[in-house]
């Protein structure tokens, strides 16, 4: 009994299966003028869009500074009361990388970096502003006709302008991603209408993190070094100083022998000893201080660099035809399906 209502739900459904089917059939030539039209317009719209290109750098964030190591040699400079060591914690650590390369200080002094892009060397952000096609909507606009950041100052609208452009880049066109939730390798991938501009805004990006991190991290350091080499400077001086008036004492007592000139001579020549002491203490610290300076090395090492031809969002003419036409074909056969779907329940 089971077996006759199996059979006859079977024979149903394939007489449903065959109904469809014929309808379909009927259908058939405006479905492949709905798939057709579809195809054509999603081709279209491929074309006259505007083609992008997008950069993508990858490189890797190391969470704690360089360590030191002149190790016991730092005990010098101590005796001074400075610290020309390099610290061990750093700003610049995975959490908060990702912040300061979508800050609008970092992105702004991008802008203002130049690059040559097709033979013409200007600012980044005047190419910016000629490839995006933002110049020509300033032409309506009297206040931002003859914007240029080439005057060498900076007014109200060209910080207006700034800003806008770093919400754009913020919002649509610049990433920053780690490639998993356990790396500290991160990827930068930046788009515009540019293969040129792509590249070179991510590298120029890149590039002014590292020195804001040589910057911070070599502070320290180099404030060390500039105070020993002026100290260096000065007793350097004064040795010389007292060098001479210790030669003229010398000569005068040469013809005149008093204890008066005698005690004179003994005392520069205590002074000179002193001098040339701290002077060679100092030539030493001034050395260490080079040394450590040196030590410091940039917190991000780049794996990959954009390589032109960049990668572009366009897809072939030919591919985007058969793709769209298979989906408006099937489109237009789930539409034609609900609409016998709907015929038959009501009939």
């Amino acid at each position: 009994m089971y077996n006759q209502e199996d059979q006859i739900e079977a024979k149903d459904l394939i007489k449903k299966i065959q109904n469809y089917l014929n309808y379909f059939y009927i259908k058939k030539y405006f479905i492949l003028l709905f798939s057709l039209a579809f195809a054509m317009l999603i081709s279209l719209i491929n074309e006259i869009r505007d083609e992008t290109f997008t950069a993508n750098l990858t490189f890797i964030v190391e969470e704690e500074g360089p360590a030191n190591s002149l190790g016991s040699m730092s005990s010098i400079a101590s005796q001074f009361g400075l610290n020309i060591g390099s610290t061990s914690q750093t700003i610049f650590s995975n959490n908060n990388i990702k912040e300061l390369i979508l800050s609008r200080k970092v992105i702004s002094k991008v802008l203002m970096d130049s690059c040559n892009i097709k033979g013409e060397k200007d600012l980044i952000i005047e190419h910016y502003l000629s490839i995006e096609k933002i110049r020509n909507e300033w032409e309506k606009k009297k206040d931002f006709k003859e914007i240029n950041f080439n005057k060498g100052y900076l007014i109200r609208q060209h910080d207006s302008i700034i800003n806008l452009i770093y919400v754009n880049i913020i919002e649509n066109t610049l990433e920053v991603d780690f490639n998993d939730s356990e790396s500290n390798v991160l990827t930068v991938s930046f788009t515009s209408n540019d293969e040129y501009l792509s590249k070179f805004f991510v590298e120029k990006l890149i590039d002014q993190v590292s020195k804001m991190y040589i910057s911070n991290q070599t502070l320290v350091a180099s404030n060390s070094l500039a105070f020993i080499q002026s100290r260096a400077d000065s007793v350097f001086i004064e040795l010389k100083n007292t060098e001479k008036r210790l030669a003229k004492v010398q000569d005068v007592n040469q013809r005149i022998i008093k204890f008066q000139g005698r005690l004179k001579e003994l005392q520069l020549i205590r002074d000179v000893e002193i001098l040339n002491t701290t002077y060679l203490e100092i030539l030493k610290n001034l050395e260490l201080s080079k040394l450590t300076l040196l030590n410091s090395t940039p917190i991000i090492k780049i794996i990959d660099k954009p390589v032109l031809p960049l990668p572009t969002n366009k897809i072939s003419m030919l591919k985007v035809f058969l793709i769209s036409c298979f989906l408006g074909m099937f489109t237009s056969v789930i539409f034609f399906g609900v609409k016998k779907l709907y015929l038959d329940l009501i009939s």
